[in-house]
């Protein structure tokens, strides 16, 4: 990898673990439904000159449904999740809970898509959800607890589901159509869908300018300039080289909430990650014993 290339994965690690925290500074005040309404739409606001191409607008035409339905499951409704569990979680711990996607895309293929899993996948799904029920039930217990905690947790969980349905869908409908169009098509999607839940739960007092400059990020940010980057290094890297920003997105979330937000980093949240981490490692083929075939696959998604 070329040190530009690796700049730009650590920049896209740095990006998506920054949503997490941006979450957590702007949820409060907008809540979590116009939070994520106005991150949809800035994002779609801010790709507009990405459209200016026939070919991905003939694209875009042609698979609306398909990339409306992915626009649902990797962007409206796992925005408006994360967006919930940043009024309760710790930024760092959200970030945290968005490495189990990976998890959750060999677990339901195995389980009703008949993917075959190796031994070395198979202890890593295994090790991860351990990580899981090990951040969770340690979380609780380190001044975290309650039960908006929970459904906070819970939320992080049911985004990771729809990203799992998103990447399954991706790949067995959208392997013709170009990853971009896809990445933008989904945020006007998500902004259309969202729009009418923005203006109907929009807060009666204005968000102050801290809170105004994290939707900013998250929609500028995070959100558009983190889909340009991330498909710029698909293409140069190949997807088993980018595949690697899922594994600096926890670390980068608990940095940024630690550095800005002061937040504590508790025995079960780095125990949790480390082995979170080492499952996802196995799953996804990162890490590999001696003598075992890798065999890449790709998982699409953004916290």
């Amino acid at each position: 990898m070329k040190k530009s290339d690796l700049a730009v994965l650590l920049l896209l690690g740095a990006l998506w673990g920054a949503s997490f925290l941006f979450m957590r500074m702007g949820a409060g005040q907008f809540g979590s439904m116009a939070l994520a309404g106005m991150r949809a739409i800035g994002a779609a606001i801010c790709s507009l000159p990405l459209l200016a191409s026939r070919k991905r607008i003939a694209e875009l035409r042609a698979n609306w449904w398909p990339v409306t339905l992915i626009g649902l499951s990797n962007s409206a409704l796992p925005f408006v999740l994360f967006s919930y569990a940043a009024q309760s979680l710790p930024s760092g711990l959200s970030a945290i809970f968005d490495a189990i996607a990976p998890l959750l895309v060999a677990a339901s293929g195995w389980l009703w898509l008949g993917e075959k899993l190796d031994a070395s996948r198979a202890s890593g799904l295994v090790i991860g959800l351990t990580g899981v029920v090990w951040l969770i039930g340690g979380s609780m217990g380190f001044g975290h607890g309650g039960s908006s905690t929970g459904w906070a947790m819970a939320a992080c969980v049911g985004a990771n589901v729809c990203y799992t349905f998103g990447a399954h869908y991706s790949q067995r409908r959208m392997r013709t159509v170009t990853p971009l169009t896809v990445a933008i098509g989904s945020q006007f999607a998500a902004a259309a869908m969202l729009l009418p839940f923005t203006i109907w739960m929009w807060p009666a007092k204005m968000p102050g300018m801290p809170s105004w400059v994290a939707m900013f990020g998250l929609a500028a940010g995070c959100t558009s300039l983190a889909y340009v980057l991330f498909y710029r290094l698909l293409a140069r890297v190949g997807s088993a080289t980018a595949m690697a920003v899922l594994y600096l997105i926890p670390v980068f979330g608990v940095i940024w909430g630690a550095a800005f937000l002061r937040e504590s980093v508790t025995l079960a949240m780095a125990g949790g990650c480390a082995v979170i981490l080492l499952g996802v490692a196995l799953t996804t083929g990162m890490l590999r014993p001696r003598g075992v075939t890798r065999n890449w696959g790709s998982i699409e998604e953004v916290p």
